[in-house]
């Protein structure tokens, strides 16, 4: 039996670096034309610069960007962190309650229903109006970036609660705000979770896009400058950097998912 389970894992770990390595030895093929460098430099050509990025010595040399990775990392992911943060603690309980009462839903829905199409480049003016070039103008993109999302999927979430659960609650005593709490959120949780899952995946292309224009540092200014100056081996390190925090992050929502939700994976099972 648990050479079967490890066959299985040596396949579906094949199988998954299949289309990776596919994809870097075409970009090795195409890279290494003519006339290419500039426009697509090769895997080890980005390797080179990525690894002088991250471990080269700060301020030696004409190359800027020598030893910045890591502290360009910390910029973003504490404002993705931040806004995030505050996406979560406003669009949540804001989810449930447009969710469960008809009164809140008929006040707030039709407001935030109006204001979701409206893509985070069209707040990119009004932000630096208000904030100006500094941190709380980028923190405060990346919060609508990650709001949308989880307040619709958790009023999703609560208004598709399991009526029996409701009245069996009513039944023993329990109070609106227990109600709530104890049922409506427990219940909605699955899709809070997606929703949570969606809004950090938005959250690190508002943080690029605010990044780019409304701050001086991370990785979104890092990969805007490097574009002006033709360093194209940054550019695409810059982008697989932001690639890996993203799913490194998302894999730490599905961690918690796993852990809150272990009594839905049992009954499934």
């Amino acid at each position: 039996m648990q050479s079967v389970m490890q066959r299985s894992g040596t396949v579906r770990l094949l199988l998954g670096l299949v289309v990776p390595v596919t994809v870097l030895v075409l970009w090795q093929v195409f890279g290494s034309r003519p006339g290419m460098a500039g426009i697509l430099p090769t895997p080890l050509n980005v390797l080179e610069g990525w690894h002088d990025w991250i471990f080269g010595q700060a301020g030696l040399g004409l190359n800027p960007y020598k030893g910045t990775w890591v502290s360009n990392l910390q910029y973003s992911s504490l404002r993705v962190g931040q806004g995030f943060a505050m996406a979560v603690v406003l669009g949540v309980p804001l989810g449930l309650l447009i969710g469960w009462s008809r009164v809140v839903s008929h006040m707030v829905d039709p407001m935030i229903q109006s204001l979701r199409p409206i893509p985070i480049t069209a707040w990119l003016p009004f932000s630096i109006a208000l904030f100006g070039i500094r941190d709380i103008g980028s923190i405060f993109l990346i919060f609508l970036g990650g709001f949308y999302p989880i307040v619709v999927n958790t009023t999703q979430g609560a208004r598709h609660v399991d009526r029996n659960l409701v009245r069996a609650a009513l039944m023993m005593g329990a109070s609106q705000a227990q109600l709530l709490y104890r049922v409506v959120l427990p219940a909605a949780m699955p899709s809070i979770f997606t929703g949570l899952r969606i809004g950090l995946g938005i959250a690190w292309t508002a943080v690029i896009v605010s990044e780019m224009v409304a701050v001086k540092s991370g990785l979104g200014y890092v990969l805007w400058d490097a574009y002006y100056v033709g360093r194209m081996d940054i550019v695409l390190a810059d982008m697989v950097s932001i690639g890996a925090m993203g799913y490194l992050s998302d894999r730490i929502i599905v961690f918690i998912e796993h852990r809150v939700l272990a009594w839905r994976l049992m009954q499934s099972h």
